[in-house]
């Protein structure tokens, strides 16, 4: 968002550069952890499309660091934070960054050895697809990309670990429901105060990892499309008819964070400095490698030839 738009007064935007988060969405997994304290006990984390990285600051400052600077911590015992994603990203101390597909186990592979052997107490995923304001197709989209997520999931979660990934609520939003209870005892959708109300994302908190009994993570597509619901009922096929109806399935869905606290769709006064009016921070990191990277080099060389011919004497002068 440019410095010249009226986002500049978001107070999660704002807050952010403030205190040296990489994006605003820093505040939606700080008030997640709150509510749900996903953090506790977690030695073995995995940040999924962690680009730019807000998350995985998040989970480098809550957990790496303050191991780090315990005195009693030593070298072995410092949590192992793995950030995945197919963009590269500048480096925060204590991740570990791997620049791979979420789809392909042998990203899982190298995952685990970076474990060594073990698997994630937690793995976290804030990806998104550039919406359309088509709701319906940002959903199903969404909904695809969270499948993806859960594949790696299968792969390097240990029963009893934690997910928490970003949703696009909507008519369908039952179905995903039902198909992430086939691998966790409890789900909740939990909407942060930091996600602005006229959003449509909301996030599904996911505890108690437990695979089907004989659950083979090759089978996960076809275990999907099987029968499942909540209730336990096995007769009936999760793609069909049962989700149709109002009230068939009641998903718990939390608000979360300080209510009392900051509006994210509120636009608040820019506060006064001494001796001057209200500066604007730039980012905290740009981006390395944005997919627009090639039309800002064209931009600024069509500028430059611009200039050049503005300055450039005539033949007559």
């Amino acid at each position: 968002m440019g410095k010249a738009s009226k986002d500049k007064r978001d107070i999660y935007y704002r807050k952010a550069k403030e205190e040296g988060w990489r994006a605003r969405s820093a505040f939606k997994l700080l008030q997640i952890d709150q509510e749900f304290n996903i953090f506790h006990g977690v030695k073995r984390v995995v940040d999924l499309c962690a680009a730019p990285g807000s998350w995985s600051q998040v989970l480098s400052r809550n957990l790496y660091v303050p191991a780090k600077q315990s005195p009693d911590c030593k070298e072995g015992d410092l949590p192992l934070i793995v950030a995945i994603d197919l963009q590269p990203m500048a480096p925060i101390e204590g991740v570990i960054q791997v620049q791979g597909d979420i789809t392909n186990a042998r990203t899982a592979e190298v995952v685990i050895r970076h474990f060594d052997g073990c698997k994630a107490d937690l793995v976290v995923c804030d990806g998104a697809p550039d919406v359309t304001g088509l709701h319906d197709m940002d959903e199903f989209v969404q909904s695809q990309l969270i499948l993806a997520a859960l594949t790696i999931v299968t792969h390097v979660l240990k029963v009893g670990g934690k997910f928490v990934a970003k949703i696009f609520r909507g008519k369908d939003t039952s179905l995903l429901y039902c198909q992430l209870k086939l691998f966790f005892s409890q789900v909740t959708f939990a909407k942060p105060k930091s996600s602005r109300n006229s959003s449509i994302e909301a996030f599904a908190v996911c505890e108690n990892y437990s695979p089907p009994e004989g659950f083979k993570e090759e089978d996960l597509y076809h275990l999907l499309e099987k029968v499942g619901t909540p209730s336990g009922a096995d007769d009936l096929d999760c793609r069909s008819g049962w989700l149709e109806g109002p009230n068939k399935v009641y998903i718990p869905f939390l608000a979360c964070g300080d209510l009392s606290g900051y509006d994210s769709d509120r636009s608040y006064p820019l506060p006064s400095t001494e001796g001057g009016s209200y500066r604007s921070l730039d980012p905290v990191q740009p981006p390395i490698a944005p997919p627009y990277k090639t039309a800002l080099e064209m931009k600024k060389a069509s500028s430059h030839g611009a200039s050049a011919d503005t300055i450039r004497p005539s033949a007559e002068s």
